[in-house]
């Protein structure tokens, strides 16, 4: 991997196709910022989102492109929309959900980089039970936690 001592750009229009747990486009991938960061896109269909989660590895940026949006993190709950933003601490659970009527669209940073190689893992190897993509999972120092099935508030 090089250092990161040069610009990492993704022109417009461009990145990663990755089709696994709906669409995502990896934007920027630690191998082009010297492991700092990852980032891609995230198309999530109303009512989706994943289920209540912990990255050993990472903290998570989140600005929302499009839609509404509801995180959980730590106990607390807030909705946002176009323009809003949050950061989610690595190695506390979370999780969110498009609250709004059509597909969102977010924009995903993670620090340092490296898991937005996950959706690409995923589609690649196509992991049918719970078990096997927790086995993927593991692997992205990402652990998938019981939900308590929290509700909008």
């Amino acid at each position: 991997m090089k250092k990161f001592t040069y610009a990492a750009v993704t022109p417009p229009g461009h990145g990663t196709p990755a089709m696994a747990f709906g669409k995502h486009i990896v934007r920027m991938t630690a191998a082009n910022t010297g492991g700092s960061l990852g980032m891609f896109e995230a198309h999530i269909p109303a009512g989706e989102g994943p289920p209540l989660h912990v990255h050993e590895r990472e903290d998570e940026l989140i600005r929302v492109l499009a839609g509404r949006f509801g995180f959980w993190c730590a106990g607390d709950y807030v909705e946002l929309t176009d323009g809003g933003c949050i950061a989610l601490p690595r190695g506390v659970p979370h999780r969110f959900r498009n609250i709004g009527k059509a597909e969102g669209h977010l924009m995903v940073v993670v620090t340092p980089g490296g898991f937005e190689d996950f959706f690409s893992i995923v589609e690649l190897c196509r992991p049918e039970t719970r078990e096997q993509i927790a086995s993927v999972a593991k692997g992205f120092g990402l652990t998938f936690l019981p939900d308590d099935n929290r509700q909008v508030a």
